[in-house]
């Protein structure tokens, strides 16, 4: 196999903690596990006590249907919770309550965009479960040993499952993205992959190319963001390709991405259904969707990241790059359209060239968040009408944006302030372009004698003179007037 070229085959599992302030099966907040005292939300239930009876949290399950409508899946009416026996440290009860047979959804599908080009990527299912505690691996001078933290234990999960469609690690970034997005847009997430509440599981197998069947995978687990879900992929896919090609043999295991060295570590045998030995919760009945909760559930749901960006680039005439990034975040998106409304008479493609561009840029440089801009989408729109109007130039513009991020005030008590406002009147700007003419005798000469690349140079001093107060267009046409009565046109 020396020479044979391969294709990979890769399918991605989804872990998502849906945003409820309960946990699954019990009235246990839900906590930042990164902020919050280990084993501070932990009852008998979600501790896995004898005798202790769940209750299914609706608010999850609705947030979980709002997911599988977004990805256009079949919905059953009746799903159906089942135990998952396996034995570790953070799992109290020694299984865990999810769904296998009859899931919550099945049969949807994620359209992705690689290199321009969009493609779907069919959905297998999307299921619930609760999560697993915390484990934190310790070593000190007594040896090794590992904390546990239930805090977690019990937090609603919905796991989103693909079909095996992608075939290399920069589509299933993208797919990793383009969910995230929508898990964000309907607030079912946080997408804050730094406190692992979305992790990604990969399995990666290869094939030669033309061939049809699967090959031998391996699933590289908790995968804590892009960059490492990209990295990993790529890094299996060399080490298969190398095994394949010496003529050895893939082994089926479950594989950890080690970031530092950027290589995956065997972690175990990889686990059949069977080892899990499946059968329906005895402590729970079916699940059973009403069409009319259904159809309630479709009717609230929000207009989705690529309806909304084709609906920007069609209703406000943007290019599909602004339109991407504008509409890559909800409250972005409800930001620039608020502002357009606002200044009704900015053309939204101004609008969003100061968006993306100059308000972006001063957020970035503050290390502010872009979804949490500081700033009122009218009072953001007030500024952009005083641009319009040709009260104040753009530069003048850009130091006030700054300040209002600053200070909070108004645009135009800044303006008042500052004294930016844009001097427009044809007279009064004939005497800086006089004076700055009459200062500079050489360079006139030169430019009548052929050096016109001093026109910009003139048109620089008079602005210098005006303090940036000068309307450019209409110093540019005294300008170019004067000179052109010098030359004797």
């Amino acid at each position: 196999m020396s020479g044979m070229e391969f294709e990979a085959i890769i399918g991605l599992e989804v872990h998502a903690e849906i945003a409820t302030r309960s946990k699954m099966f019990c009235s246990c907040p839900v906590l930042d596990t990164t902020q919050a005292e280990p084993n501070q939300a932990v009852c008998p239930v979600c501790s896995g006590m004898p005798g202790t009876l769940p209750v299914v949290n609706r608010r999850a399950v609705e947030l979980g249907l709002r997911v599988a409508l977004a990805l256009g899946c079949d919905i059953p009416p009746v799903s159906v919770f089942a135990r998952k026996n396996y034995f570790y440290p953070d799992l109290p009860k020694g299984y865990q309550i999810s769904q296998y047979r009859y899931p919550l959804a099945v049969n949807g599908v994620l359209e992705i965009a690689v290199d321009g080009e969009r493609r779907p990527i069919r959905v297998r299912r999307v299921h619930l479960e609760e999560d697993t505690g915390k484990l934190t691996h310790m070593q000190d001078e007594h040896g090794a040993y590992s904390l546990v933290d239930l805090n977690r234990a019990g937090v609603p999960l919905l796991e989103i499952v693909s079909e095996p469609d992608m075939r290399s690690a920069a589509e299933a970034r993208a797919y990793g993205e383009a969910l995230r997005q929508i898990l964000r847009y309907l607030q079912v997430n946080s997408g804050d992959m730094q406190k692992g509440v979305l992790r990604f599981e990969a399995n990666v197998s290869l094939r030669p190319k033309g061939a049809t069947g699967l090959g031998t995978r391996t699933e590289i687990k908790n995968l804590n963001s892009f960059r490492a879900l990209e990295r990993s992929i790529e890094y299996e896919i060399e080490r298969q390709s190398a095994l394949l090609r010496r003529g050895e043999t893939v082994i089926q295991q479950t594989v950890g991405w080690d970031e530092a060295r950027e290589i995956t570590l065997v972690q175990r045998g990889k686990e059949e259904e069977d080892d899990y030995r499946y059968f329906p919760e005895p402590d729970l009945p079916p699940l059973v969707i009403s069409a009319e909760w259904l159809a309630s559930i479709r009717s609230a749901l929000p207009e989705l990241p690529h309806a909304r960006q084709q609906r920007f680039e069609q209703a406000y005439g943007l290019r599909p790059y602004d339109a991407g990034v504008l509409t890559a975040e909800a409250e972005i998106a409800d930001y620039f359209e608020a502002v357009v409304r606002a200044a009704a008479d900015v053309p939204p493609r101004q609008v969003a060239n100061w968006i993306t561009g100059e308000l972006f840029g001063l957020l970035n440089r503050q290390e502010g968040r872009i979804t949490h801009i500081p700033l009122p989408a009218d009072e953001f729109a007030h500024l952009l009408r005083f641009v319009q109007a040709g009260e104040i130039n753009t530069a003048a513009a850009k130091r006030v944006l700054a300040e209002m991020l600053e200070s909070g005030d108004p645009a135009a008590e800044i303006i008042a302030r500052r004294g930016l406002r844009q001097i427009s009147d044809a007279d009064a700007l004939a005497a800086w372009v006089d004076q700055v003419l009459n200062e500079n005798p050489a360079e006139v000469q030169a430019y009548l004698d052929g050096k016109e690349g001093l026109l910009n140079w003139f048109f620089g001093q008079v602005m210098r003179l005006s303090k940036g107060k000068a309307d450019p267009q209409v110093v540019r046409r005294v300008l170019e007037g004067r000179l052109q009565a010098l030359k004797g046109e």
